[in-house]
């Protein structure tokens, strides 16, 4: 069975100090396409407890796999658990996978220690995958040649358009659509909130909350699965 790490932002206040964290539906949709063909364990910078976008539980609470997620004994101690960063061990896992929310673009964004995580995956040919806000996480993400995982690449994730009909902008530093160009991939999207999946080779990344369920079947299709 593949392993995949499952890696959320410790965040839990935005530029402006309002709460954020990571968001409901982008973990939740994509750890039940891969549960039941994958071991998955969580990580976040801080380790164990990685605070909850309350937005996205109130957004969600009539989404059954949002709820199930929340109520899931299995679920609970894997948060409680989560592993830091620091400690974890590349080669025990064949995909990285990055929740998106606010919080990926605050601490994960500009965190050294998440960069040499997302070169190594990068580095050792493995699956790097992120939905919505995650891909900010894989900006400082290089290869072996020092070059933007991002570069010539087609990549997705939540859009200038969804950022200021949330009214987000200020909330951030940087805007992610504007940051995957610069950094030499082809930002391509939907309409706003409509799902939107791009895989190229070994990166997969989703636009946004309705794209979750998506990244998550392109991941276990990338890792061998049905």
């Amino acid at each position: 069975m593949p392993s995949v790490l499952f890696v959320f932002t410790s965040a839990d206040k935005t530029l402006t100090g309002a709460p954020t964290g990571w968001f409901l539906p982008e973990a939740a949709h994509p750890y039940y396409v891969l549960a039941p063909h994958a071991n998955i364990d969580f990580a976040a910078p801080a380790g164990p407890n990685p605070p909850l976008d309350d937005v996205s539980i109130q957004m969600f609470k009539d989404d059954e796999g949002s709820v199930k997620f929340l109520n899931d004994e299995i679920v609970k101690q894997k948060l409680a658990n989560a592993k830091k960063l620091s400690d974890v061990k590349v080669e025990d896992y064949d995909a990285i996978f990055y929740v998106g929310g606010h919080g990926p673009v605050i601490d994960l964004a500009s965190d050294p220690v998440n960069a040499n995580l997302v070169n190594e995956f990068w580095n050792s040919n493995k699956i790097v995958s992120a939905v919505c806000h995650g891909p900010a996480a894989l900006v400082l993400g290089v290869d072996t040649a020092g070059n933007s995982i991002f570069a010539g690449r087609r990549a997705t994730g939540f859009s200038n358009t969804e950022e200021e009909a949330m009214g987000k902008v200020k909330d951030v530093p940087f805007l992610l659509e504007d940051r995957i160009g610069t950094l030499g991939g082809q930002f391509e999207k939907a309409e706003d909130w409509q799902p939107k999946v791009i895989v190229d080779g070994r990166l997969i990344t989703g636009q946004n909350p309705a794209s979750a369920h998506g990244v998550g079947e392109a991941l276990l299709k990338a890792l061998g699965g049905q």
